[in-house]
Protein backbone atom coordinates (compact mmCIF):
# COMPACT_ATOMS: atom_id res chain seq x y z
CA UNK A 1 0.00 0.00 0.00
CA UNK A 2 1.57 2.70 -1.15
CA UNK A 3 2.16 6.16 1.49
CA UNK A 4 0.48 9.56 0.52
CA UNK A 5 3.20 12.50 1.20
CA UNK A 6 1.56 14.68 4.28
CA UNK A 7 4.74 17.06 4.39
CA UNK A 8 8.23 16.87 3.18
CA UNK A 9 8.85 15.69 7.17
CA UNK A 10 6.00 13.33 7.32
CA UNK A 11 4.05 10.27 5.05
CA UNK A 12 0.93 8.45 5.94
CA UNK A 13 -0.96 5.34 5.06
CA UNK A 14 -4.37 5.32 3.17
CA UNK A 15 -7.00 3.59 5.75
CA UNK A 16 -10.78 2.96 5.22
CA UNK A 17 -13.45 3.07 7.09
CA UNK A 18 -16.67 0.84 6.08
CA UNK A 19 -18.03 3.64 4.36
CA UNK A 20 -15.28 3.12 1.94
CA UNK A 21 -15.80 -0.34 0.67
CA UNK A 22 -18.34 -2.29 -0.50
CA UNK A 23 -18.76 -6.19 -0.94
CA UNK A 24 -19.27 -7.83 -4.39
CA UNK A 25 -21.51 -11.22 -5.44
CA UNK A 26 -19.85 -13.88 -6.42
CA UNK A 27 -20.82 -16.43 -9.22
CA UNK A 28 -23.22 -17.69 -6.79
CA UNK A 29 -26.56 -16.93 -4.37
CA UNK A 30 -28.25 -18.96 -1.75
CA UNK A 31 -31.21 -18.40 0.07
CA UNK A 32 -31.02 -16.56 3.04
CA UNK A 33 -32.47 -19.13 5.51
CA UNK A 34 -29.68 -21.80 3.94
CA UNK A 35 -27.19 -19.15 5.72
CA UNK A 36 -25.25 -19.98 9.14
CA UNK A 37 -24.64 -16.97 10.83
CA UNK A 38 -23.29 -18.88 14.18
CA UNK A 39 -20.13 -18.64 15.77
CA UNK A 40 -18.14 -20.17 18.25
CA UNK A 41 -15.69 -19.00 20.18
CA UNK A 42 -13.53 -21.45 23.31
CA UNK A 43 -16.33 -23.92 24.34
CA UNK A 44 -19.35 -21.68 23.80
CA UNK A 45 -21.27 -21.44 20.69
CA UNK A 46 -23.82 -18.31 19.84
CA UNK A 47 -26.34 -18.35 17.21
CA UNK A 48 -25.82 -15.17 16.02
CA UNK A 49 -22.24 -12.91 16.12
CA UNK A 50 -23.13 -9.93 18.24
CA UNK A 51 -21.81 -9.42 21.51
CA UNK A 52 -23.53 -6.44 23.05
CA UNK A 53 -21.01 -3.57 24.65
CA UNK A 54 -20.55 -3.71 28.00
CA UNK A 55 -22.05 0.51 28.29
CA UNK A 56 -24.87 1.31 30.89
CA UNK A 57 -27.28 2.12 27.67
CA UNK A 58 -27.11 -0.88 26.08
CA UNK A 59 -26.82 -4.05 29.15
CA UNK A 60 -28.37 -4.46 32.00
CA UNK A 61 -28.73 -7.73 33.64
CA UNK A 62 -32.02 -8.10 32.27
CA UNK A 63 -31.22 -7.10 28.84
CA UNK A 64 -27.79 -9.21 29.09
CA UNK A 65 -30.30 -12.43 29.70
CA UNK A 66 -32.62 -11.34 26.87
CA UNK A 67 -29.72 -11.19 24.27
CA UNK A 68 -28.36 -14.38 25.46
CA UNK A 69 -31.45 -15.54 25.07
CA UNK A 70 -31.73 -14.09 21.79
CA UNK A 71 -28.44 -16.32 20.75
CA UNK A 72 -26.29 -13.25 21.45
CA UNK A 73 -23.99 -12.81 24.20
CA UNK A 74 -24.43 -9.82 26.23
CA UNK A 75 -21.50 -8.11 28.45
CA UNK A 76 -22.18 -5.90 31.88
CA UNK A 77 -20.14 -3.25 32.48
CA UNK A 78 -19.24 -4.32 36.02
CA UNK A 79 -17.87 -0.87 36.95
CA UNK A 80 -21.17 0.52 36.21
CA UNK A 81 -24.21 1.81 37.80
CA UNK A 82 -25.37 -1.63 38.13
CA UNK A 83 -22.17 -2.16 40.80
CA UNK A 84 -21.87 1.18 42.17
CA UNK A 85 -25.84 1.15 43.30
CA UNK A 86 -28.36 -0.84 44.09
CA UNK A 87 -31.17 0.61 42.60
CA UNK A 88 -29.91 2.22 39.49
CA UNK A 89 -33.29 2.60 37.93
CA UNK A 90 -33.22 6.21 39.43
CA UNK A 91 -29.64 6.89 38.83
CA UNK A 92 -30.20 5.57 34.84
CA UNK A 93 -33.32 8.07 35.01
CA UNK A 94 -31.32 11.03 36.19
CA UNK A 95 -28.98 10.67 33.02
CA UNK A 96 -31.24 10.36 30.59
CA UNK A 97 -32.81 13.93 31.72
CA UNK A 98 -29.73 15.64 32.32
CA UNK A 99 -29.10 19.17 30.70
CA UNK A 100 -26.70 18.93 27.46
CA UNK A 101 -24.95 21.92 29.38
CA UNK A 102 -24.17 19.84 33.03
CA UNK A 103 -24.45 16.13 31.21
CA UNK A 104 -20.62 15.45 31.88
CA UNK A 105 -20.08 17.00 34.86
CA UNK A 106 -23.19 15.56 36.62
CA UNK A 107 -22.08 11.69 35.15
CA UNK A 108 -18.40 12.41 36.67
CA UNK A 109 -20.19 12.83 40.17
CA UNK A 110 -22.56 9.76 40.08
CA UNK A 111 -19.92 7.71 38.44
CA UNK A 112 -17.68 8.39 41.58
CA UNK A 113 -19.35 6.57 43.59
CA UNK A 114 -17.36 3.30 44.79
CA UNK A 115 -18.32 0.06 42.78
CA UNK A 116 -19.36 -3.01 45.27
CA UNK A 117 -18.17 -6.34 45.35
CA UNK A 118 -21.23 -7.32 46.37
CA UNK A 119 -22.96 -6.41 43.81
CA UNK A 120 -21.00 -7.54 41.03
CA UNK A 121 -21.41 -10.98 42.73
CA UNK A 122 -25.05 -10.47 42.61
CA UNK A 123 -25.47 -8.88 38.63
CA UNK A 124 -23.83 -12.26 37.69
CA UNK A 125 -25.44 -14.59 39.74
CA UNK A 126 -28.79 -12.89 38.13
CA UNK A 127 -27.56 -13.03 34.30
CA UNK A 128 -25.99 -16.92 35.17
CA UNK A 129 -29.74 -17.77 36.97
CA UNK A 130 -31.49 -17.76 33.22
CA UNK A 131 -29.47 -20.23 31.99
CA UNK A 132 -27.54 -17.94 29.50
CA UNK A 133 -23.61 -17.65 29.32
CA UNK A 134 -22.10 -14.88 31.78
CA UNK A 135 -20.11 -11.58 30.44
CA UNK A 136 -18.62 -8.92 32.44
CA UNK A 137 -16.10 -6.57 31.77
CA UNK A 138 -13.25 -4.30 33.67
CA UNK A 139 -10.90 -1.81 32.49
CA UNK A 140 -7.61 -2.32 33.07
CA UNK A 141 -7.31 -0.23 36.07
CA UNK A 142 -9.23 -2.31 37.84
CA UNK A 143 -8.57 -5.74 36.68
CA UNK A 144 -6.23 -6.07 39.75
CA UNK A 145 -9.02 -5.29 42.27
CA UNK A 146 -11.98 -6.95 40.75
CA UNK A 147 -11.10 -9.44 39.06
CA UNK A 148 -11.17 -12.47 41.99
CA UNK A 149 -14.72 -11.38 42.67
CA UNK A 150 -16.23 -11.85 39.30
CA UNK A 151 -14.23 -15.47 38.35
CA UNK A 152 -16.20 -17.01 41.99
CA UNK A 153 -19.25 -15.05 41.02
CA UNK A 154 -19.44 -17.81 38.41
CA UNK A 155 -18.74 -15.77 34.97
CA UNK A 156 -18.13 -17.49 31.72
CA UNK A 157 -16.43 -15.27 29.21
CA UNK A 158 -14.23 -12.04 30.43
CA UNK A 159 -13.97 -9.12 29.23
CA UNK A 160 -10.99 -6.45 29.57
CA UNK A 161 -11.73 -3.73 27.36
CA UNK A 162 -10.39 -0.13 27.52
CA UNK A 163 -10.20 2.47 24.72
CA UNK A 164 -7.16 0.93 23.71
CA UNK A 165 -5.51 -2.04 25.51
CA UNK A 166 -1.49 -3.15 25.26
CA UNK A 167 -0.03 -5.63 26.06
CA UNK A 168 3.04 -3.69 27.12
CA UNK A 169 1.51 -0.68 28.97
CA UNK A 170 4.53 0.88 30.77
CA UNK A 171 4.53 2.82 33.99
CA UNK A 172 6.62 4.48 36.67
CA UNK A 173 4.11 4.71 39.44
CA UNK A 174 1.99 1.32 39.34
CA UNK A 175 2.55 -1.86 38.69
CA UNK A 176 0.95 -2.56 35.39
CA UNK A 177 -1.16 -5.87 34.89
CA UNK A 178 0.64 -8.33 33.55
CA UNK A 179 -1.77 -9.73 31.04
CA UNK A 180 0.37 -12.61 29.71
CA UNK A 181 0.44 -13.89 33.24
CA UNK A 182 -2.93 -12.69 33.90
CA UNK A 183 -4.57 -14.49 31.45
CA UNK A 184 -2.61 -17.93 31.83
CA UNK A 185 -4.00 -17.77 35.29
CA UNK A 186 -7.39 -17.78 34.19
CA UNK A 187 -10.02 -20.69 33.81
CA UNK A 188 -12.26 -18.95 31.51
CA UNK A 189 -11.58 -17.32 28.19
CA UNK A 190 -10.65 -13.85 28.21
CA UNK A 191 -11.73 -11.25 25.22
CA UNK A 192 -9.28 -8.15 25.73
CA UNK A 193 -9.36 -4.68 23.72
CA UNK A 194 -9.28 -2.63 21.76
CA UNK A 195 -6.75 -2.93 19.48
CA UNK A 196 -6.65 -1.29 16.12
CA UNK A 197 -3.17 -2.12 14.50
CA UNK A 198 -1.28 -5.75 13.33
CA UNK A 199 1.98 -5.10 15.72
CA UNK A 200 -1.03 -4.20 19.03
CA UNK A 201 -2.90 -7.37 18.40
CA UNK A 202 -0.88 -9.46 17.61
CA UNK A 203 0.92 -8.77 20.76
CA UNK A 204 -2.69 -9.17 22.14
CA UNK A 205 -2.50 -12.93 20.98
CA UNK A 206 0.42 -13.97 22.18
CA UNK A 207 -0.93 -13.10 25.66
CA UNK A 208 -3.06 -16.31 25.33
CA UNK A 209 -6.42 -14.07 24.90
CA UNK A 210 -9.33 -16.19 22.81
CA UNK A 211 -10.46 -12.79 21.40
CA UNK A 212 -9.36 -9.19 20.72
CA UNK A 213 -11.48 -6.30 20.26
CA UNK A 214 -10.90 -3.70 17.10
CA UNK A 215 -11.46 -0.19 17.63
CA UNK A 216 -10.27 2.67 19.23
CA UNK A 217 -12.18 6.20 19.25
CA UNK A 218 -14.89 4.81 16.13
CA UNK A 219 -18.29 4.87 18.48
CA UNK A 220 -21.29 7.30 18.19
CA UNK A 221 -20.41 8.23 21.60
CA UNK A 222 -16.81 8.67 21.31
CA UNK A 223 -14.99 12.23 21.11
CA UNK A 224 -11.38 10.61 21.65
CA UNK A 225 -10.39 11.57 17.54
CA UNK A 226 -11.22 15.06 18.99
CA UNK A 227 -9.88 15.19 22.28
CA UNK A 228 -6.73 13.11 22.11
CA UNK A 229 -6.90 13.21 18.14
CA UNK A 230 -6.56 9.77 17.85
CA UNK A 231 -8.70 7.41 15.23
CA UNK A 232 -8.48 4.01 13.32
CA UNK A 233 -10.87 3.68 10.40
CA UNK A 234 -12.73 0.63 11.05
CA UNK A 235 -12.21 -1.67 7.52
CA UNK A 236 -8.65 -1.19 7.91
CA UNK A 237 -8.28 -2.25 11.20
CA UNK A 238 -10.34 -5.15 10.85
CA UNK A 239 -8.62 -6.25 8.30
CA UNK A 240 -5.15 -5.49 9.72
CA UNK A 241 -5.96 -7.46 12.99
CA UNK A 242 -6.97 -10.10 10.74
CA UNK A 243 -3.61 -10.56 9.56
CA UNK A 244 -1.87 -10.54 12.89
CA UNK A 245 -4.43 -13.66 13.64
CA UNK A 246 -3.18 -15.33 10.56
CA UNK A 247 0.18 -14.63 11.52
CA UNK A 248 -0.49 -15.98 14.73
CA UNK A 249 -1.84 -19.15 13.95
CA UNK A 250 1.45 -19.65 11.84
CA UNK A 251 3.58 -18.43 14.72
CA UNK A 252 1.61 -20.76 17.31
CA UNK A 253 1.06 -24.44 15.67
CA UNK A 254 -2.68 -23.62 14.42
CA UNK A 255 -4.19 -21.34 17.41
CA UNK A 256 -7.11 -19.48 16.53
CA UNK A 257 -7.74 -16.18 18.19
CA UNK A 258 -10.99 -14.22 17.38
CA UNK A 259 -11.31 -11.27 15.91
CA UNK A 260 -14.34 -8.95 16.94
CA UNK A 261 -15.19 -5.54 15.80
CA UNK A 262 -15.91 -2.97 18.33
CA UNK A 263 -17.13 0.57 16.99
CA UNK A 264 -18.52 2.45 13.73
CA UNK A 265 -20.85 -0.73 13.25
CA UNK A 266 -24.22 1.74 13.03
CA UNK A 267 -26.05 -0.47 10.47
CA UNK A 268 -26.26 -3.60 9.37
CA UNK A 269 -24.15 -2.86 6.03
CA UNK A 270 -21.43 -2.04 8.10
CA UNK A 271 -21.54 -5.23 10.43
CA UNK A 272 -21.72 -6.96 6.67
CA UNK A 273 -18.61 -5.17 6.16
CA UNK A 274 -16.59 -6.09 9.72
CA UNK A 275 -16.93 -9.56 8.63
CA UNK A 276 -16.19 -9.63 5.54
CA UNK A 277 -12.98 -8.02 6.02
CA UNK A 278 -11.76 -10.23 8.97
CA UNK A 279 -14.22 -9.84 12.18
CA UNK A 280 -15.52 -13.00 13.23
CA UNK A 281 -18.05 -11.35 15.19
CA UNK A 282 -19.18 -7.70 16.45
CA UNK A 283 -19.27 -5.83 19.78
CA UNK A 284 -22.44 -3.09 19.33
CA UNK A 285 -23.38 -0.21 21.33
CA UNK A 286 -25.23 2.49 19.95
CA UNK A 287 -27.01 0.23 17.18
CA UNK A 288 -28.48 -1.35 20.48
CA UNK A 289 -29.05 1.30 22.23
CA UNK A 290 -31.27 2.20 19.94
CA UNK A 291 -34.20 -0.56 21.29
CA UNK A 292 -37.44 0.66 22.77
CA UNK A 293 -35.99 -1.91 25.70
CA UNK A 294 -32.18 -0.92 26.32
CA UNK A 295 -31.43 0.62 29.52
CA UNK A 296 -30.58 3.93 28.08
CA UNK A 297 -34.04 4.59 26.86
CA UNK A 298 -33.06 6.56 23.50
CA UNK A 299 -29.94 7.68 25.27
CA UNK A 300 -26.13 6.07 24.74
CA UNK A 301 -23.23 7.28 26.76
CA UNK A 302 -20.02 5.21 27.18
CA UNK A 303 -17.09 5.02 30.37
CA UNK A 304 -15.19 7.66 28.18
CA UNK A 305 -18.33 10.16 28.63
CA UNK A 306 -17.41 10.47 32.27
CA UNK A 307 -13.69 9.47 32.84
CA UNK A 308 -12.71 11.90 36.32
CA UNK A 309 -9.82 13.72 34.02
CA UNK A 310 -10.24 13.54 30.52
CA UNK A 311 -13.82 13.19 29.79
CA UNK A 312 -13.85 11.44 25.86
CA UNK A 313 -17.09 10.73 24.98
CA UNK A 314 -20.34 12.09 25.17
CA UNK A 315 -24.09 11.40 25.97
CA UNK A 316 -25.61 10.93 22.61
CA UNK A 317 -29.55 10.58 21.82
CA UNK A 318 -29.88 7.76 19.59
CA UNK A 319 -34.09 7.57 19.79
CA UNK A 320 -35.67 4.26 20.23
CA UNK A 321 -36.70 2.56 17.26
CA UNK A 322 -37.76 -1.44 18.15
CA UNK A 323 -37.50 -3.84 20.59
CA UNK A 324 -34.64 -5.70 20.72
CA UNK A 325 -35.95 -8.75 19.18
CA UNK A 326 -37.06 -6.60 16.43
CA UNK A 327 -33.35 -4.55 16.27
CA UNK A 328 -32.17 -7.69 15.56
CA UNK A 329 -34.18 -10.20 13.72
CA UNK A 330 -37.42 -7.99 12.39
CA UNK A 331 -39.42 -7.43 10.91
CA UNK A 332 -38.53 -3.80 10.16
CA UNK A 333 -40.65 -0.82 8.70
CA UNK A 334 -37.72 1.36 7.44
CA UNK A 335 -34.93 0.77 5.27
CA UNK A 336 -31.63 2.49 6.47
CA UNK A 337 -30.23 -0.29 7.51
CA UNK A 338 -31.02 -0.05 11.73
CA UNK A 339 -33.48 -2.98 12.11
CA UNK A 340 -33.55 -6.37 11.45
CA UNK A 341 -29.76 -6.70 11.55
CA UNK A 342 -29.53 -10.32 11.27
CA UNK A 343 -31.52 -11.29 8.43
CA UNK A 344 -29.56 -8.19 7.17
CA UNK A 345 -26.44 -10.05 7.36
CA UNK A 346 -27.75 -13.00 6.43
CA UNK A 347 -29.51 -11.42 3.03
CA UNK A 348 -25.84 -10.17 2.03
CA UNK A 349 -24.58 -13.59 2.52
CA UNK A 350 -26.68 -15.26 0.46
CA UNK A 351 -26.65 -13.15 -2.36
CA UNK A 352 -22.86 -13.61 -2.12
CA UNK A 353 -23.26 -16.54 -2.16
CA UNK A 354 -21.31 -18.08 0.91
CA UNK A 355 -23.00 -20.35 3.64
CA UNK A 356 -21.17 -19.39 6.81
CA UNK A 357 -19.28 -16.55 8.54
CA UNK A 358 -15.96 -18.57 7.84
CA UNK A 359 -16.58 -18.26 4.04
CA UNK A 360 -18.03 -14.94 4.08
CA UNK A 361 -14.43 -13.47 5.11
CA UNK A 362 -13.16 -14.65 1.77
CA UNK A 363 -15.98 -12.09 -0.18
CA UNK A 364 -14.69 -9.71 -2.71
CA UNK A 365 -14.41 -6.31 -1.49
CA UNK A 366 -14.16 -3.17 -3.45
CA UNK A 367 -13.34 0.27 -2.63
CA UNK A 368 -16.19 2.33 -3.05
CA UNK A 369 -16.91 5.65 -1.19
CA UNK A 370 -20.22 6.61 -0.20
CA UNK A 371 -20.59 9.71 1.21
CA UNK A 372 -24.81 9.42 2.21
CA UNK A 373 -26.15 6.32 3.75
Amino acid sequence: MSDIEIGRAKRARRVYAFDDIAVVPSRRTRDPQDVSISWTIDAYTFDIPVLAAPMDSVVSPATAIAIGQLGGLGVLDLEGVWTRYENPESVLAEIRGLDAATATKRMQELYSEPIKPELITARIAEIRASGVPVAGALSPQRTQEHYKTVLDAGVDLFVIRGTTVSAEHVSKSVEPLNLKKFIYELDVPVIVGGAATYTAALHLMRTGAAGVLVGFGGGAASTTRASLGIHAPMATAVADVAGARRDYMDESGGRYVHVIADGGLGTSGDIVKAIAVGADAVMLGSTLARATDAPGAGWHWGAEAHHSELPRGNRVEVGSLAPLREVLFGPSSNADGRVNLMGALRRSMATTGYSDLKEFQRVEVVVAPYSAR
